[in-house]
C-alpha cells in the first residue's frame, strides 16, 4: 500500500512530504486508519533534539484522528450486525477514531489502569516501537523508515496501529480537530480532572499558556475551579482570560505573593508547562500547606528548588498524559465540548499536510497555539 507521508530524515533537515509504502496490512489487535487530521505536538519537534536517540527517517506524528479502513482481526463495518460495536465493544471497519498513546497492556502499570505509566512507555512511544514493526514502512525506493512513533506515525494519509491506540467517538463529531485530544489536550485536561480531581473551591495557578497549559485551564473552568494562568506574552494570556483564568505577566514583581492573593491565600494545585525553575520555585511558594505541583514539561537541566517551597506539606510530582486512561477521559472532553464547556477547537489553526513545515515554523513562533495537519483524503 503506497500513500503521502511527512518524513523527517534528519534531525536539522525539514520535512519531505513524499510517497511511503507499507509492506503488510493490520495483523491480529491492529487496524488501519485514514487520517483526517493530526496534531502537532511539541513532542514532535523536541526530536530535533533528541541527540539522536529518536531513530530517523521517520514518520512521526502523535494526535491522530481518522476512519478505520481495514481491521486485522476482521471486523465487519457498523452497518453489519456482526459489527462488534454491537457486542464486544471492539474497534470495527467505519469507526471514527482518536489516536493516543501506545502501551503494552501487560504490565502492573497498565493493568492498573496507568498506561501513561507502562513499563515500556519509553520504547514503544519514543525509541523505536515493538520489534514486529521495524520492516513495514518503507519510504518509495524501499529504504526502511523507523518503526512507527507514539504507535501511529501519523503525520501521513495512513496509520496503522493497535487498536487499544484507539478511541471511538461520535461519528456525528468533525474529526479534523479531533486529533490533539488524544495528547496534548488530554494532558492539560486530565492533570486537572484526574491528577488534581480539582473541582468547585479549588484553586490552580497553571504556568504556561500554550496548548497544554490551556487545556487545563479549560477544564478548569469547566470544574469550577478558580484559576491564575502565568505567561510572558500578552496573547497568550488574553486568550487565558478568555477561557476564565485570571492572567497574570511572567514578569511580575512578587509572583508568589501576587499569586497567594489572587488565589486568596494560595494555590492547592499548581501545574508547570515551561520547565522555567524561576517559575516552579514561585508556584511552590505560592500553594497552600498540602498543595501540589505537577510538572508535565520536560526538565532538561537539574531542578534547585529554594529553601522552604516543600515545607508545610507540599509536593511535586511528574505528570504523564494526565495521567488518562484514553478510552475514558477522551468522552469524556468531547462530551464537555459538545457542551460548550472545553472550547479546544478554538486554539486550532488547520494547515494541508504539504505545509508540514509552515506548521512547524508558526508553532516554534508561538503564532499558532495547536497546528492541525489535513492530508489529502480520496473520495467518499
Amino acid at each position: 500500500m503506497r500513500f503521502r507521508a511527512a518524513v523527517l530524515r534528519s534531525y536539522d533537515a525539514p520535512f519531505a512530504v513524499e510517497e511511503v509504502a507499507l509492506s503488510n496490512g493490520p495483523a491480529a489487535g491492529e487496524i488501519l486508519v485514514e487520517i483526517a487530521g493530526c496534531g502537532m505536538c511539541r513532542t514532535d519537534l523536541a526530536v530535533r533534539r533528541s541527540a539522536g536517540r529518536t531513530p530517523l527517517p521517520a514518520v512521526l506524528g502523535h494526535e491522530g484522528a481518522g476512519v478505520v479502513v481495514a481491521s486485522g482481526d476482521g471486523t465487519k463495518g457498523p452497518d453489519d450486525p456482526n459489527h462488534p460495536a454491537s457486542s464486544d465493544g471492539a474497534i470495527g471497519v467505519g469507526d471514527h477514531v482518536v489516536l493516543s498513546f501506545d502501551s503494552c497492556g501487560a504490565c502492573r502499570n497498565c493493568r492498573g489502569a496507568a498506561p501513561a505509566y507502562c513499563d515500556s512507555f519509553a520504547s514503544l512511544n519514543l525509541f523505536g516501537g515493538r520489534a514486529e514493526d521495524v520492516p513495514r514502512l518503507t519510504d518509495a525506493t524501499g529504504g526502511p523508515l523507523a518503526p512507527r512513533w507514539f504507535g501511529q506515525s501519523s503525520f501521513a494519509q495512513y496509520a496503522l496501529v493497535p487498536a487499544r491506540n484507539a478511541v471511538r467517538v461520535d461519528p456525528a463529531l468533525p474529526l479534523e480537530p479531533l486529533g490533539p485530544l488524544g495528547c496534548g489536550f488530554l494532558t492539560g485536561a486530565g492533570a486537572v480532572l484526574n491528577t488534581f480531581r480539582a473541582g468547585p473551591g479549588d484553586t490552580l495557578v497553571v504556568l504556561g499558556a500554550g496548548a497544554v497549559g490551556l487545556a487545563a485551564v479549560m477544564a478548569a473552568t469547566a470544574a469550577a475551579v478558580r484559576t491564575v494562568a502565568v505567561d510572558h506574552h500578552p496573547g497568550r494570556l488574553a486568550l487565558a482570560e478568555r477561557y476564565g483564568a485570571i492572567p497574570l505577566p511572567a514578569g511580575t514583581a512578587g509572583r508568589a505573593d501576587r499569586i497567594r492573593r489572587l488565589t486568596g491565600g494560595g494555590a492547592q494545585y499548581a501545574l508547570d508547562t515551561t520547565a522555567s525553575p524561576a517559575l516552579i520555585n514561585d508556584a511552590l511558594h505560592a500553594l497552600r500547606p498540602t498543595g501540589t505541583l505537577g510538572l508535565v514539561a520536560r526538565l532538561h537541566t537539574a531542578l534547585a528548588l529554594e529553601p522552604g517551597t516543600l515545607d508545610k506539606g507540599r509536593s511535586i510530582r511528574h505528570i504523564c498524559e494526565g495521567d488518562a486512561v484514553p478510552a475514558l477521559l477522551i468522552p469524556r472532553l468531547t462530551s464537555l465540548w459538545q457542551a460548550g464547556r472545553f472550547p479546544f477547537d478554538q486554539l486550532i489553526r488547520t494547515y494541508p499536510l504539504a505545509d508540514i513545515n509552515e506548521a512547524e515554523r508558526d508553532c516554534e513562533a508561538g503564532r499558532v497555539v495547536k497546528p492541525v495537519l489535513l492530508p489529502e483524503r480520496r473520495e467518499r
